[in-house]
């Protein structure tokens, strides 16, 4: 359910069309949830069904003019509810992990030392980006509680990425290097 709580939280922050939204996912938000378009539009509308977002009325109405949505104050009070309440810690779900493990029953090959390789090097820019973002932001030097805890998810995404790094140049380390020949022929007797 978190969707419609990422939605409300950036229309809080600032009121905007569907395509604002998607543009503020692709350059913000989505960093660390992602959301389609489609995805975007549809939790906009069960958000003004359920009387938590409402339409902003348009200076001169027009068939096919983007809606600007608002947050109600219905809808900032499932925010704070949902804020306040408890959720599990998520295992990772990442197919590079079970794709990994798969090795140690069909072997390593080649493409699995180059796709880990191209992850390093994704989640090596990601990192980079992230320090842009962290200088920049100290560079205003705004100092508010909500600047303090955007800074929190960022250090968060930060040290995300510093262990993928970290841990991808082991996992390359380890898969690149030659099998012993005592193990490649298996157990001798």
């Amino acid at each position: 359910m978190s969707l419609p709580h990422a939605i409300l939280t950036a229309l809080l922050e600032k009121p905007s069309s569907g395509l604002e939204l998607t543009r503020r996912f692709d350059r913000s938000i989505g960093y660390f949830w992602s959301a389609t378009h489609q995805q975007i539009y549809r939790e906009l509308g069960k958000l003004e069904k359920a009387g938590l977002i409402r339409a902003l009325p348009a200076d001169s109405p027009t068939r096919g003019q983007r809606k600007e949505y608002e947050v109600l104050p219905s809808g900032r009070a499932e925010l704070e509810r949902w804020v306040e309440g408890r959720d599990e810690p998520r295992d990772p779900r990442d197919p590079l992990l079970l794709r990994l493990r798969a090795t140690g029953v069909v072997g390593v090959g080649d493409g699995l030392i180059s796709e880990l390789r191209r992850h390093r090097e994704l989640h090596a820019a990601r990192l980079a980006e992230y320090r842009e973002f962290q200088q920049r932001d100290a560079a205003r030097g705004h100092g508010t509680e909500r600047d303090r805890v955007h800074g929190l998810v960022l250090q968060g995404g930060i040290d995300l990425e510093l262990f993928w790094v970290n841990w991808l140049d082991k996992a390359i380390d380890g898969l690149d290097r030659p099998e012993p020949a005592e193990q490649a022929c298996g157990p001798t007797t």
